[in-house]
């Protein structure tokens, strides 16, 4: 392996699986909202435990997720010293207010966990807005850094140099509105299925009470709301796709030859060597509807663009297809969903819905790596599309393999980490969360447990 390509598995590693933690970090706060929100209306116990468990939960996954960002915000400088020295003073605005809202949420966060019986109960459940605001803040600020990398703006380029850099131009960039929509709307769709899934498998195993019904069907409310506006914040995006990155648009669709009424390719195999799309099922016009509302419009091949200057289209292409189909297979979860309880008037529970729930839940989390995929690999092979390439800004260092393996078991190790204590975690029963009990003579296994997941924090 090249020490290019030891650099960009590294970075791609450390991006893959921060951005699950980071995804959580922004949807996790908004359910304990709700939860802690409705147990103040309606003072219903079961609301009080999810609140709780899911703070543990937040805890030990905002621990995890703040040691992979530091990680990656090191990386960021040690193997591409060449894009930082370039970029560093054009989106320096937007890192530095990541790190304000992280700050603000590492804040909240702790008010939070130790507040339940510090602060009133109206006021430790103000503490979750802070909370969710800085948790979607800080992917926003983040995100704003990666729209600029797909459509650069905010200086002009004099003898090969950015001068005239205006900061807020940069961060406000055509890019960022679309990327930054698309991104939020992913992670509470992502985490709204995954915890209505975790719920379905306890319903599915007999312990049909009403914490795994209200469970899951908070998780699936999060979901329902926010499937429907992700697919449209998906148009979105495809048509600013199609505008600023068009040879990302045709490596998404493995459209080689520009053509009028472009077709859309479902499935299929791109093939560079015979320059075709094998296997796929083609929509007449598809492509040039969905890029650019215009059945007539024209869509850019890869065939015209310059040789080594477009993106691995079996890579993008098969990544966009993962994306799409399990945003579509949740949307069709929603679809079902609402449909049962508008004929059932309650919460449904059959047995096929909740398979079907338990099945979709890895989905969300599937479609926001695959999406991140599309997003960086379909930009190659430039790191600041169309003025910098990936080769001109990675660390002449050599020896970035041994590097890259040690780092890949560090993740390995976390994960194991974070699972064994996660594990540990839903073996608490939800009863023993129930502050009503009459005091002991020492701390309850929930309580013992909640101790060391806030010190860890």
């Amino acid at each position: 392996m090249s020490d290019i390509h030891a650099a960009r598995a590294q970075m791609g590693t450390s991006l893959a699986f921060h951005i699950i933690f980071a995804s959580i970090g922004i949807g996790l706060p908004l359910l304990l909202f709700f939860a802690e929100g409705l147990w103040l209306k309606t003072k219903n116990p079961v609301y009080l435990k999810l609140a709780k468990k899911w703070a543990q939960a937040t805890a030990i996954l905002f621990a995890v997720g703040s040691v992979s960002g530091t990680v990656l915000s090191f990386e960021m400088g040690l193997l591409w010293p060449g894009f930082m020295k370039f970029a560093g003073p054009i989106v320096g605005m937007p890192f530095s207010m990541e790190g304000f809202a992280f700050f603000i949420e590492a804040i909240f966060l702790g008010l939070y966990l130790y507040g339940w019986k510090r602060l009133s109960p109206v006021a430790h459940w103000l503490t979750t807005i802070p909370l969710a605001i800085s948790g979607a803040a800080s992917g926003i600020f983040v995100t704003a850094v990666n729209a600029w990398m797909n459509s650069p703006a905010g200086f002009k380029m004099v003898d090969g140099k950015p001068t005239e850099i205006n900061p807020l131009q940069a961060m406000l960039n055509p890019a960022w509105g679309s990327e930054a929509l698309h991104s939020t709307l992913a992670s509470y769709v992502a985490v709204g299925f995954a915890v209505a899934a975790v719920y379905a498998v306890g319903l599915m195993r007999g312990k049909r009470n009403e914490y795994n019904k209200r469970g899951m069907a908070l998780g699936l409310l999060l979901g329902i709301i926010m499937i429907p506006l992700q697919m449209l914040s998906g148009d979105l995006s495809a048509r600013h796709v199609s505008e600023y990155q068009p040879a990302k648009l045709a490596a998404m669709e493995g459209q080689f030859e520009t053509q009028n009424c472009a077709p859309l390719h479902i499935g299929g195999i791109p093939d560079t060597t015979t320059k075709t799309t094998s296997w796929a099922i083609e929509i007449p016009c598809g492509l040039s509807i969905l890029a650019q509302h215009d059945p007539n419009a024209t869509i850019k091949g890869l065939n015209d663009f310059p040789v080594g200057e477009t993106p691995n289209p079996l890579i993008v292409h098969t990544a966009f297809l993962l994306m799409v189909g399990s945003g579509m297979a949740l949307f069709g979860l929603a679809a079902w969903v609402v449909f049962l309880y508008w004929r059932k008037r309650r919460i449904p529970e059959g047995r096929w819905l909740l398979w079907a729930v338990a099945l979709c839940g890895p989905l969300g989390f599937v479609a926001i790596e695959a999406g991140w995929t599309v997003t960086e690999v379909g930009r190659q092979p430039w790191i600041v599309y169309n003025l910098f390439k990936t080769a001109d800004s990675v660390t002449p260092t050599p020896g970035l393999l041994p590097i890259f393996i040690g780092f890949t078991v560090l993740y390995a190790m976390l994960a194991v980490m974070v699972i064994w204590l996660l594990r540990r975690l839903s073996r608490v029963r939800p009863e023993d969360q129930d502050d009503n009990q009459p005091p002991t003579s020492g701390p309850t296994e929930a309580e013992a447990l909640e101790e060391k997941i806030y010190v860890i924090a």
